[in-house]
């Protein structure tokens, strides 16, 4: 027996992830290349992110809005009145989103049962970032000494902890995948 056959599904798996992280990569790129960040213009999805997050601290009762910076492809995000900090693309979680993607996508079933796990898991991912920046903004104006904290640990580890928690659900529950492999 040769080495891809008796290691037939994790090769398989490694194409499929690369692939699909490699094509949904591109894509992004092609789509971020469509503004013109030299003039300092934010893509779509960034500006998405950044209006819901002002709104969703507005919603919990603290004057917020967001203002174009004036020196880059980015926004100033103002709570109660102060800047407390800077929403750029790597913000908006589109790489988190690559990733889920991708690994779900290694892991496919059915097109219908993958391709609706994929839909939830973004719509999932995208509101626990948009509430993540929203309580950074809330926690950067009232604990700016733990910035780094909460920027660098603590929201990370959440965002990432949810997405591999959604993957393991798909890997153990919903892709069918443990069924085949308890017979």
């Amino acid at each position: 027996m040769t080495v891809w056959q008796k290691n037939r599904p994790f090769f398989l798996f490694l194409i499929k992830f690369g692939l699909s992280y490699l094509v949904l990569s591109v894509l992004y790129s092609l789509y971020l290349n469509q503004y013109d960040t030299e003039n300092f213009e934010v893509d779509g999805m960034t500006t998405l992110v950044a209006e819901q997050s002002s709104s969703f601290v507005e919603a919990m009762g603290k004057p917020s809005y967001i203002k174009p910076h004036l020196k880059e492809a980015s926004y100033i995000f103002h709570v109660n009145g102060e800047s407390v900090s800077r929403i750029v693309e790597g913000c908006n979680a589109v790489s988190v989103m690559i990733l889920f993607v991708a690994f779900i996508i290694a892991f496919s079933t059915t097109f219908k049962r993958t391709t609706l796990y994929i839909i939830a898991g973004v719509l999932v991912i995208h509101v626990l970032n948009v509430m993540r920046i929203a309580l950074l903004g809330l926690g950067f104006y009232y604990y700016p000494e733990q910035e780094e904290l909460m920027h660098d640990i603590l929201f990370p580890l959440f965002i990432y902890g949810v997405v591999f928690m959604l993957w393991v659900l798909w890997v153990m529950k919903l892709s069918g995948n443990a069924k085949k492999n308890k017979s």
